[in-house]
């Protein structure tokens, strides 16, 4: 591995105008990372590429590098571009385990952040080397959100998001509350109540899509959100039929053959896929048929009717009438993209959204109340996860910079309560009297 590593190191050209890192959306500095790892200092390229993404383990693993990094490099105009995301995966992951040093030194201060997704877990690391006391809060059980509940296993396993959570939130002293549901029990009143100076929503797209057709509500029918996040629990067959063909189509093609699947089909409006190459070209490899030019126009028991898809002079898709067949199939997977769904904004006074659900921001994070702050899927659609770091290391900074305005905060109810300890000592005293 690191011969291998090594050797794709040796190829980079370190150029005095990097491609790679105009292409990346965090701006990595990929050729100082590179020659600090030619330099024999793995933990300098170590640390610089934690302290501009946190998420560096999971971007090495889950980026789009093809239209990024890579897709950049001066190399591959003509031969085949560095491939950064795999020394970055040896580096961050190698040096991850030199992470062991505890949180840094308090500011007496606290904030708040609700959903453990790329967005929350960014906020919450910066903010906590700056000394504030963070809390995580997730209506689920364990840190991730997409990156656990969304991407499959053999693409970003468990174990990376656990050791994640160990060096960056157990370690760091970042206290995360599982199973909360923000907007329902706890509001965000509440967290300001209970001090808290500001807050980050990044709650996540978890509401599927529909397709409005007939038979959406069928049994051997369900969203791919809801596959990824537990493809055991469902039994769709060995035929399984996919409505869409982005990367979430293609993680669920490939989930459906390892468990069992035998024969998996994507349906495409057109004749373009929206899913990566990469991503793609792996479905392809492991066997799944694509079906360009459908439109899905009912799901059956036994199958998916399908007819020709045209597109008018408007730009908009429409079916070819008459040319409708069925396509036989044990299960159907529909994966046409999330939208919003929060409790937040209606349990909250003054926040505002779009008509799609989302949160109004500002280019620093900002809503429109006063120490609310969002960013992530939440406000601007499904994004990648490299796109929601940065977004979020910007907002972090605008979160810092609102917080050191508010005077330092002092508890005044009930301060001189004594402890159950000197309660005790009383009684006992009394009693010997």
């Amino acid at each position: 591995m690191a011969l291998h590593v090594m050797e794709e190191a040796n190829r980079c050209l370190g150029c005095k105008k990097p491609r790679c890192q105009e292409g990346c959306p965090i701006h990595t500095n990929i050729p100082e990372v590179i020659r600090l790892l030619k330099a024999g200092k793995l933990n300098e390229a170590g640390w610089m590429l934690f302290e501009n993404n946190p998420l560096t383990t999971v971007c090495a693993l889950v980026c789009n590098h093809e239209q990024q990094c890579e897709g950049h490099c001066v190399r591959g105009i003509k031969d085949v571009p560095v491939h950064f995301s795999v020394i970055e995966s040896y580096i961050s992951s190698t040096y991850a385990n030199q992470m062991v040093h505890g949180p840094a030194p308090s500011n007496g201060r606290k904030a708040a952040v609700i959903g453990a997704g790329p967005a929350g877990i960014t906020i919450a690391i910066i903010l906590a080397r700056y000394g504030y006391k963070m809390t995580i809060f997730d209506s689920r059980d364990k840190i991730g959100g997409v990156l656990r509940y969304g991407i499959p296993d053999f693409r970003l396993p468990d174990s990376v998001l656990d050791d994640m959570a160990y060096r960056h939130l157990e370690l760091k002293g970042i206290q995360f509350r599982p199973n909360t549901y923000i907007g329902s029990a706890i509001t965000i009143d509440d967290l300001f109540r209970d001090g808290y100076q500001s807050i980050f929503v990044g709650a996540g797209l978890w509401k599927p899509r529909k397709l409005n057709i007939r038979g959406e509500s069928l049994g051997n029918v369900t969203y791919a959100i809801n596959y990824l996040a537990s493809p055991g629990a469902f039994r769709l067959g060995e035929r399984i039929i996919i409505i869409g063909t982005g990367n979430s189509a293609m993680d669920c093609a490939r989930t459906a053959i390892r468990h069992g699947a035998r024969y998996v089909s994507c349906v495409n409006l057109t004749d373009t896929l929206t899913a990566s190459q990469y991503e793609s070209s792996y479905a392809r490899l492991e066997g799944v048929d694509f079906i360009y030019n459908k439109c899905t126009m009912e799901i059956r028991e036994d199958g998916v009717i399908l007819a020709d898809s045209r597109v008018g002079e408007d730009g908009r898709i429409s079916p070819v009438p008459g040319t409708e067949k069925l396509y036989p199939c044990t299960g159907v997977i529909v994966a046409v993209s999330q939208g919003a769904e929060s409790n937040i904004v209606t349990t909250t006074r003054d926040i505002d959204t779009s008509k799609s659900g989302l949160l109004t921001v500002d280019a620093d994070g900002h809503t429109s109340r006063p120490g609310v702050f969002a960013a992530g899927d939440a406000t601007s659609g499904a994004r990648t996860v490299v796109e929601a770091v940065a977004n979020s290391k910007r907002v972090a900074e605008a979160m810092h910079a609102y917080m050191q305005t508010l005077p330092m905060p002092v508890t005044t109810d009930y301060p001189d309560v004594p402890t159950v300890e000197h309660i005790d000592a009383t009684v006992q005293a009394e009693q010997v009297l």
